[in-house]
């Protein structure tokens, strides 16, 4: 397990004792240990320390189709789950949206303020007209009595019928290839948003740049293959892979880019 904890940085040293905390737990109950949300990182890690156990499987459900948010359950390996045991209800929003138009962040506020922590829901979708969230089940009656409104709408929810179809993701990554100098957050975030490096230094120092749904503010933090970097007014990027070097010692980087959708 040493060797395994090495490819991962040392902030992510808490999940991981959390994670082998939930290994143990099932291992010694020999019963299934059913997470919160966890985002694309989190389950790297959680498949990574979880699959070197033979006894052991990790499965993972959203409920939407492509979603970037998952419970995941850890069980036995004899133990085939169905969709119930991970617990999720999805929920719509009606307001009225001829007069009104809300935005992702209008509903994560929302959702946040009436107390729950992120990790207790999912991916949160939107269309013209209708807001669909997922939630963990054993809070979704809290949240359909507090979430009241939203900004000034006032807002009501229910749980989503099986005849009601879901909203689906239309996000589309563009994948291009980059030269950079290094791999240092400010560098490859100035090249591929085509922003001055000054200007990558001011967004990451403000505190306006995540690298795998965590604030980073140190403009040198280095950057690794399967990072998801996500700037405000700039979409999302992922390092794909890095194809590597130029005669002139520069990275060739693939970096997938998420356009920001207004």
């Amino acid at each position: 397990m040493e060797h395994l904890i090495q490819h991962f940085r040392k902030d992510e040293q808490p999940f991981i004792e959390q994670v082998m905390g939930w290994q143990r737990e099932v291992e010694d109950r020999y019963a299934p240990k059913l997470t919160d949300f966890l985002d694309p990182r989190q389950r790297f890690i959680v498949e990574s320390i979880i699959n070197q156990s033979d006894d052991l499987n990790v499965f993972t459900e959203g409920v939407f189709e492509q979603p970037e948010r998952k419970r995941m359950l850890i069980a036995p390996s004899y133990l085939q789950p169905s969709e119930e045991d991970f617990q999720i209800a999805i929920y719509t929003i009606s307001y009225p949206s001829k007069f009104i138009q809300l935005r992702h962040p209008d509903v994560l506020g929302a959702l946040l303020s009436v107390g729950i922590d992120r990790s207790k829901f999912g991916d949160i979708r939107l269309s013209e007209h209708t807001i669909q969230f997922a939630i963990a089940t054993e809070i979704a009656d809290y949240v359909r009595a507090n979430l009241i409104s939203i900004g000034k709408a006032k807002v009501h929810v229910e749980e989503v019928n099986g005849t009601i179809p879901l909203i689906q993701n239309e996000e589309q990554w563009n994948e291009s290839s980059y030269t950079v100098s290094s791999m240092r957050l400010d560098v490859v975030l100035g090249t591929v948003a085509n922003i001055s490096r000054q200007k990558s230094q001011n967004l990451i120092n403000a505190g306006k740049v995540k690298v795998n749904w965590t604030v980073r503010e140190a403009v040198a933090f280095e950057l690794q293959e399967g990072d998801i970097i996500s700037a405000r007014g700039f979409g999302r990027l992922k390092v794909i892979m890095t194809e590597g070097r130029t005669k002139k010692d520069k990275i060739r980087l693939q970096v997938g880019r998420l356009e920001q959708k207004a």
